[in-house]
C-alpha cells in the first residue's frame, strides 16, 4: 500500500506565511546513525574563533557582536557570540549570567532604531558549535512579518540601503559601548562631490554596475547543516574565494579652467583695466590686493 503524503499544515494559511499557491510536503529522509560534526567540532575549523575583532561591530572582553556582510531585507540582523569556544549548555555561571544581560542590552539597542517594532531573538546552532544568538529587527507596521517566518522574509524583501544599514550598525555599536567594550562600526561617510559631478547617472551606466545578492539569515553559513559529503567539499574549497566585483568608476569631475579664446581675451581686458585704475602716481599709496 503506497504511503499517503502528509497534508499541508494549517500555518500555510497564516497571513505571515510568505508563500502561496500549490504546496506539498517534502519526503522525510531516514534518520542517520551518526550526525556529522558541526563547524568547530572534531577536526572542523571554527569560523568564530578564527575571525579577528575587525570583523565585528562591537567587541568586549568576553562577547562580540557581528553583522551580515551586506544589507538584507530587515532593518537590522545581528549575531551575539561568546569569545570562548563554548556552546549554550557549556557556559559557566559567569558567562551564563552575562548572556542574559547581553541579550537584554542588545535587544534594547536594536529596538531603539527608527522603524523597528520588535526584535526576535533566535538560537539554532545546527551549523556551528560556537555559541551565537541571532537578533532580527521586525519593521514597524509590517504586520505580515510578525511571528515565526521573519527569518524567511529577510531573504525575500529587497535589501535596505547601505547608508541606512551602516548608520544603524554605528548606533547599535555606540549604544553597547556606553556599557563598556569597543565600538568598531562607523557611520557612513558623506560623499562630497564637485558641482559638475552632481548630474544624475545615466541609465546605461547604472545598468553596468553589478548588483550583489544579499545573504540572509536563512542562508548564513553558521545555520546550514552539512552532510559528510558536503562538509568534505566545503573543506576542500575553503581556501578558494571569488574576489568581489570591482566598483564601477564614475565620471571624473570636470574642474579644468576654461581655456577658450573668448575667456582669455576677457581676462586680458580685465588686467589692463586694473592696471590703469591702480594709483601708481601717488607716493606711498597702498596697493590693495585683488581677490
Amino acid at each position: 500500500m503506497p504511503d499517503t503524503p502528509p497534508s499541508v499544515p494549517d500555518f500555510t494559511q497564516w497571513p505571515s506565511f510568505p508563500f502561496e499557491g500549490d504546496l506539498r510536503v517534502k519526503q522525510l529522509d531516514e534518520p542517520v546513525p551518526f550526525e556529522p560534526p558541526r563547524r568547530g567540532e572534531a577536526d572542523r575549523e571554527c569560523t568564530a574563533c578564527n575571525a579577528p575583532d575587525e570583523a565585528y561591530i562591537w567587541v568586549g572582553e568576553r562577547w562580540r557582536v557581528r553583522a551580515m556582510d551586506r544589507p538584507t531585507g530587515l532593518p537590522m540582523v545581528l549575531i551575539l557570540e561568546s569569545r570562548s569556544h563554548l556552546d549554550l549548555g557549556d557556559l559557566p555561571n559567569l558567562l551564563a549570567a552575562e548572556l542574559g544581560v547581553m541579550t537584554v542590552r542588545l535587544e534594547r539597542a536594536v529596538r531603539s532604531l527608527d522603524g523597528v517594532a520588535r526584535v526576535h531573538v533566535n538560537r539554532w546552532g545546527d551549523g556551528s558549535a560556537h555559541l551565537h544568538l541571532w537578533f532580527l529587527a521586525r519593521p514597524y507596521g509590517r504586520l505580515q512579518l510578525r511571528g515565526t517566518f521573519l527569518s524567511l522574509w529577510d531573504s525575500i524583501l529587497p535589501p535596505i540601503s547601505e547608508d541606512r544599514w551602516r548608520e544603524n550598525l554605528a548606533m547599535v555599536a555606540a549604544w553597547l559601548a556606553e556599557f563598556g567594550g569597543r565600538p568598531l562600526a562607523e557611520p557612513p561617510r558623506i560623499q562630497w562631490q564637485a558641482p559638475s559631478s552632481l548630474s544624475p547617472t545615466s541609465p546605461a551606466s547604472a545598468a553596468e554596475e553589478p548588483e550583489e545578492e544579499s545573504v540572509s539569515v536563512i542562508e548564513a553559513a553558521d545555520e546550514i547543516p552539512e552532510s559528510d559529503a558536503a562538509a568534505d567539499l566545503s573543506d576542500a574549497s575553503a581556501g578558494r574565494s571569488e574576489p568581489d566585483p570591482a566598483p564601477q568608476a564614475g565620471p571624473a569631475p570636470d574642474n579644468a579652467p576654461d581655456s577658450s579664446p573668448s575667456s582669455a581675451a576677457s581676462s586680458a581686458e580685465a588686467d589692463e583695466a586694473e592696471s590703469e585704475n591702480t594709483p601708481k602716481d601717488r607716493p606711498g599709496a597702498a596697493h590693495t590686493p585683488q581677490s
